[in-house]
């Protein structure tokens, strides 16, 4: 398996902006911090932001923050939200006819398999990925936690 690249810029914009909770984040620093393209993050900012994962401020002085904290932002969610499926083989998609249906394991195997890195990320939140001084510093603005797995997630305010 293998993530997007959008999924690990996602991941990289996340970890940039909570090792800054301070202050608002620009699209051109991370850009350069990572060596990126600033119409990447763009994207990206734009679908962390209607995910709920980011708070964005337009105009000058503008910038982005996270929009909880980064122990409450948990990177099985992240990358549910980010990746576009999860078909690590072909029969695995919807639209799929497989010559092989009902006398091949594979689906199967593959799903659970799917599952255990599911689950392993699911045990992990952005906190995980800071470093030591990056966690201390790291408090929530306000507490909002997505509340699904879908594509698109809502979130709620607890």
């Amino acid at each position: 398996m293998r993530l997007t690249t959008m999924t690990d810029y996602s991941m990289r914009l996340l970890m940039y902006v909570a090792q800054h909770p301070q202050r608002l984040c620009t699209i051109a620093e991370v850009a350069r911090a990572y060596d990126i393209s600033e119409a990447h993050l763009m994207k990206i900012t734009h679908q962390l932001g209607l995910c709920g994962w980011l708070e964005t401020v337009r105009g000058k002085g503008g910038g982005m923050r996270l929009a909880a904290a980064p122990a409450d932002i948990n990177l099985g969610a992240v990358v549910r939200s980010i990746e576009p499926d999860f078909f690590l083989v072909d029969c695995l998609g919807s639209d799929t006819v497989c010559l092989l249906t009902g006398s091949c394991q594979l689906t199967s195997i593959v799903s659970g398999a799917l599952r255990s890195f599911m689950q392993h990320l699911d045990r992990h939140t952005l906190a995980d990925l800071l470093p030591a001084t990056a966690k201390a510093v790291a408090k929530p603005k306000s507490v909002i936690r997505p509340v699904t797995f879908g594509r698109r997630l809502t979130v709620a305010a607890s």
